[in-house]
């Protein structure tokens, strides 16, 4: 076991390594690092336990830098326990390095992406219920800036902490005082951060975030009790550099080489340790059995069914093959129908309420555990999310998203509850895959689809009912469409999704009673896109297309399919032009020129 003397000396190492570090790279955030060195010499080689050569080990406590621009120390750390070689530290920040300037899991040790501030105590929130649902005594440790508590996202996971008893999550605040621009809220006032923690049901403790003694006192503390704990760490910013110390306007500024030789001069020579020596490695334990399958079954309907209702079906049989599934509410479940799974698995349902932004945290850390998580709301309120999902992605995250409720066509509810900005949230993301299925039969595959994918997946679902238009064997791969009508006299292509495939297939009655025929392609599969197959279409039919959707004009399947395309000559866009209102789904399909008039006139112009 260390002492207090060799931690010490650890603390001056992370603090040596972290200004060499920023200096060679010319950028950085050296200062802090200093103010958290002893926090991190003491979590690192006294109170966790993991094994330097598994870094996916269940029985290894989780460590999240929610402070992610502390990332130097942290890779000193890494240096220090063996994890990377000390030579690597100078590559911080290189093109060819994977020590970036903020931690992402490129480095396998790192299980979520940080530097979005505000976001490290939800993905906490997700690993140590991941460790809980596993029965492994393994904990996790946040390690949060001060100035992030300013966010709400923040107190979202001091909600879930509490609510889901994580006695086994420690998050250690490093009240440092500065922020990036100004003092921090609370300054060095540490009982007002205890009151704000306490409110919320967890056990406090306030410390010298540079006495080793008060921080290994307080983290043998935190190993009791079955509440989630904070320990209050006063700290300054910059420490152990005295022409840097407690001073604003350091943030993000690296020392210059004539700077450092001084702080270096200041620290004094870097202490004789071998650090490694000091890492904790945990008994072996056995993880989760996992079944993984994704085949469930064939859909079952015969009358008109909602997409939404049948991702719910899907998903209770998904869960019966396959138990590394998780769903995540955000109080809607009786809506997105995720209430069936929630009947079904109660041990591997968890209600967020309406956290959205706490809800994706938590999935992420689930997901780093290799479980697989389902989230489901109204697309409309996963916008309040963006960041956490875009935060996802940059995380190699596994999680499944499920918008309900999208379009005009969800009725008198209005356009607060209208999802109508999410294709243009989602398809951005590098690497999502973006689903909108018009039958259950199609919904019940996409869920199989995203279930067997390795990473994001948003399905967008939709609230009324819709008659079903696929056989139960008919399978829906990734990156595919369906061709519904086709002949060799078709003169314009209609390429649809969702709800508007229905209006299409309207259409193409009314429009085959005048002689006139148009294919119609129902693009389940909105990223990857089928481009083939609707190229190839519209090539057949002299060029002519029409793009029907239930989404704004920006950013949805209009863009996608614009995208794609060699030339617009004969192109026309249905879509969502102004802010919506209250009516009932046809009157308003009808009043924003989505339905199957406007298609019918929409073709009519282009012949």
């Amino acid at each position: 076991m260390a002492s207090v003397s060799i931690l010490e000396k650890i603390a001056r190492r992370l603090r040596i390594h972290s200004l060499k570090m920023t200096t060679a790279a010319g950028s950085g955030h050296p200062t802090t690092c200093l103010s958290c060195a002893e926090i991190m010499a003491c979590l690192f080689f006294h109170e966790m336990r993991y094994d330097i050569k598994d870094p996916f080990a269940w029985a290894n406590d989780e460590f999240v830098l929610s402070k992610g621009h502390a990332a130097p120390v942290l890779y000193a750390a890494y240096a220090e326990a063996g994890i990377i070689p000390l030579d690597s530290l100078l590559d911080l920040r290189k093109i060819s390095s994977d020590l970036e300037g903020h931690p992402t899991p490129r480095l396998p040790w790192v299980k979520a992406a940080t530097g979005s501030l505000g976001q490290g105590l939800s993905v906490g929130v997700g690993l140590a219920l991941a460790q809980k649902l596993a029965g492994v005594k393994a904990r996790t440790f946040v390690l949060m800036g001060d100035g992030e508590c300013a966010e709400g996202a923040v107190w979202e996971a001091a909600n879930a902490g509490r609510e889901l008893k994580l006695g086994n999550l420690v998050a250690i605040v490093d009240v440092n005082r500065l922020g990036q621009s100004d003092p921090t809220m609370h300054q060095h006032d540490l009982k007002a951060y205890a009151r704000k923690f306490k409110a919320f049901g967890w056990d406090v403790y306030e410390i010298d975030g540079h006495r080793i003694e008060k921080i290994l006192e307080a983290l043998a503390a935190a190993r009791k009790g079955s509440n989630p704990k904070v320990i209050l760490a006063r700290t300054v910013k910059g420490k152990g550099v005295s022409f840097v110390e407690n001073k604003n306007g350091w943030h993000g500024k690296p020392l210059k080489p004539e700077e450092l030789e001084k702080a270096l001069a200041e620290l004094g020579p870097m202490p004789e340790v071998d650090s490694r020596k000091y890492v904790k490695s945990p008994a072996r334990v056995e993880g989760p059995r996992w079944n993984d399958s994704v085949e469930f079954g064939l859909p079952e309907y015969r009358e008109k069914t909602a997409t939404r209702l049948a991702y719910g079906i899907a998903l209770e049989k998904l869960g019966r093959v396959n138990n590394r599934v998780v769903v995540i509410d955000g109080d809607v479940k009786n809506s997105t129908y995720a209430e069936r799974f929630f009947a079904a698995f109660p041990e591997r349902s968890f209600q967020s309420y309406i956290a959205e932004q706490n809800m994706v945290g938590m999935a992420m850390g689930l997901a780093a555990k290799g479980f697989l998580p389902f989230v489901a709301t109204f697309a409309a309120f996963l916008t309040r999310a963006h960041d956490q999902i875009r935060m996802a992605a940059y995380s190699f995250s596994s999680v499944k998203f499920c918008g309900s409720h999208v379009g005009v066509s969800i009725g008198e509810d209005g356009p607060s509850q209208m999802g109508l900005e999410d294709l243009a949230m989602f398809l951005p993301i590098p690497g999502c895959l973006v689903l909108y299925p018009s039958d259950a039969v199609s919904a019940e595959k996409c869920v199989k689809e995203a279930a067997g994918y390795e990473g994001l997946v948003y399905i967008r679902t939709t609230r009324p009912a819709t008659p079903i238009l696929y056989s139960p064997d008919e399978e829906f791969p990734v990156g595919g469409s369906k061709v519904l009508r086709k002949s060799e006299k078709d003169a314009a292509t209609v390429v649809a999704a969702g709800i508007t495939v229905h209006e299409a297939l309207k259409a193409y009655e009314q429009l085959k009673e005048e002689g006139i025929h148009i294919r119609i392609i129902d693009a389940y599969s909105v990223k990857p896109l089928d481009a083939q197959t609707i190229v190839k279409s519209v090539s057949e039919t002299g060029g002519r297309v029409v793009v029907v959707e239930d989404h704004f004009e920006q950013g949805g399947l209009g863009t996608a399919v614009a995208l794609v395309l060699p030339e617009k000559k004969h192109w026309k866009h249905l879509c969502i032009r102004e802010l919506p209102r209250s009516g009932k789904p046809e009157e308003l399909l009808s009043r924003y020129r989505i339905d199957a008039s406007a298609i019918v006139e929409a073709i009519k112009s282009l012949l």
